[in-house]
């Protein structure tokens, strides 16, 4: 009778450990714009009960020292690979989230971002916005495995 407890306690754990880190932001996603082209790869980590992103790469087709000619401030002229992207984004419960700030970098403007989590943690919606969330846009980013 115990070692059933211990073994349903267990499968109860390693269950529910598993649906966490499916429904966490965390890890490497691969970007992609409007029309669902690819654009990149984005690291998420978690710093001080916050998330961030950081671009981790490019495309094959991108030039090895590419720089955000686009952006204003501290990010004006900074190599992309390895600029903090997105940053203050915290967990709001139900696989979503939000932050004060996300950044295009093809075009240097800063958005308000909201995300939602979708497919058990596959796929991420991203919407950029100003204002209110009704005017912006958003995008899907997947999962990338050892990224691929």
């Amino acid at each position: 009778m115990q070692s059933s407890r211990q073994v349903i306690t267990l499968s109860i754990g390693i269950l529910f450990s598993c649906h966490v880190f499916a429904n966490d932001i965390i890890g490497l996603w691969k970007a992609h714009d409007d029309q669902a082209e690819p654009t990149g790869y984005i690291r998420i980590m978690e710093n001080n009960d916050e998330y961030i992103g950081v671009i981790e790469k490019g495309l094959p087709s991108d030039k090895k020292d590419k720089i955000c000619t686009a952006c204003k401030k501290e990010r004006k002229n900074q190599k992309l690979i390895g600029m903090v992207m997105m940053k203050g984004v915290v967990a709001k419960g139900g696989g979503r989230y939000s932050g004060p700030e996300i950044l295009d970098p093809f075009s240097g403007n800063t958005y308000r971002v909201k995300l939602q989590l979708k497919d058990a943690g596959q796929r991420l919606l991203v919407r950029g916005y100003v204002g209110m969330s009704l005017f912006g846009r958003t995008q899907e980013w997947r999962r990338a495995e050892n990224g691929q």
